[in-house]
């Protein structure tokens, strides 16, 4: 039995993302304490049997007394019990947890789930994040990346050494509640993305190409939005934006759900025209497991869930024109061709991405570092 912290840069990430790898973490007998910022999902992580303490974590901020602030509180829970292995996820905790968990003589597991903007520009933010990954990533006993991509490119910036690295297949999907649901046949083709509404996500594209089909398609197509809006990061599409987007006829926006599975369950088609270093999308992860076809990016962490032309398609990033052509050809499917797409998708879920193989690997690992 060990003393296990998991962290992240909100509660409700640990509790959407990361409650079976809690429930898993317990059944095996380890006591599990949950460190992030207070939100609605906080006393959710309680309720599953974890311990919940509270951190003050300036996401999307680059002021740096904010963020030694952050170490700090790090390193004041860390020093007052006898904790033996953090799990980080989400990229301040990856590097200030990492650092105060040293310091106490703690045992680090990161997740790098994605790179978002770090490797997109050469911004002064961008590089001073790239120097606080390579000093604090040092400290670290394993790193769990979610493609090979970003495995090797830590590797290469000599971020990360080999034998300390390993792949996941995403976070993975969980196979009972994301079941196969297939859409009914009512004459609409519905598509769904599934997102924090970023610009970098591609929303500005889906909105683009949302107003061209639906010119031209009239309502035998629909297009929804599901995600956090307005968030703090600068490419956040505002309220006034989605409402004028709303307000115009073109997409519906469906707010944030913590059942998200209900929603898949309605669209014949999940989108995510995604720019963004991600890791593996979750949302085509559970859309895949549900029996959705998939639209996605030629992309880092996007590609990986799309053999193209088999369980969906891959746009070119950035690129109106590509995504519309990509979308034509779902919408000019019968159902029962979608339907079938989406069978693939299911296989290859399952196949390649079943959420107990990334549960396996954390308890592995925790074994693996503890002796």
């Amino acid at each position: 039995m060990a003393n296990i912290i998991i962290s992240a840069n909100t509660s409700w990430y640990l509790y959407n993302f990361r409650k079976n790898t809690i429930n898993a973490l317990i059944k095996r007998g380890h006591v599990v304490t949950a460190i992030a910022p207070k939100d609605d999902y906080s006393e959710k992580l309680e309720s599953l049997g974890a311990e919940f303490i509270h951190i003050d974590i300036d996401q999307g901020g680059t002021n740096p007394i904010n963020d030694f602030k952050t170490f700090m509180g790090f390193n004041k829970v860390f020093s007052k019990s006898n904790y033996d292995v953090v799990l980080n996820f989400t990229p301040k905790n990856n590097i200030y947890s990492t650092l105060a968990a040293k310091t106490n003589n703690i045992k680090v597991i990161n997740n790098i789930a994605g790179l978002g903007i770090l490797f997109i520009n050469e911004s002064l933010t961008s590089k001073i994040a790239r120097t606080l990954y390579k000093f604090s990533q040092r400290y670290a006993d394993k790193i769990f990346f979610q493609n090979e991509e970003d495995k090797e490119l830590f590797i290469q910036h000599k971020l990360a050494t080999v034998e300390k690295t390993d792949r996941l297949p995403g976070s993975g999907a969980d196979l009972t509640r994301f079941s196969f649901s297939p859409s009914e046949d009512d004459g609409v083709v519905r598509f769904l993305l599934i997102a924090r509404m970023l610009y970098d996500k591609g929303i500005g594209y889906y909105i683009e190409a949302a107003r061209y089909l639906k010119g031209k398609y009239g309502d035998k197509v629909e297009f929804n939005l599901l995600g956090f809006l307005a968030v703090n990061n600068p490419s956040a599409v505002t309220e006034k934006e989605m409402q004028s987007w709303v307000n115009e006829g073109i997409v519906n926006y469906l707010g944030v759900s913590d059942s998200v599975e209900q929603e898949i369950a309605k669209v014949d088609c999940m989108v995510l025209p995604s720019f963004y270093r991600e890791g593996v999308p979750k949302s085509l992860l559970e859309a895949g497991a549900m029996g959705k076809p998939i639209v996605t990016t030629d992309n880092v962490g996007c590609r990986e869930t799309v053999d193209d032309g088999k369980n969906g398609f891959l746009c070119m990033p950035r690129s109106t024109e590509s995504l519309v052509d990509k979308l034509e050809l779902i919408i000019n499917m019968t159902h029962a061709e979608r339907i079938n797409m989406g069978r693939l998708s299911r296989e290859k879920i399952e196949k390649e991405f079943d959420e107990s193989i990334v549960l396996t690997k954390y308890l592995n690992a925790i074994d693996e570092v503890l002796r």
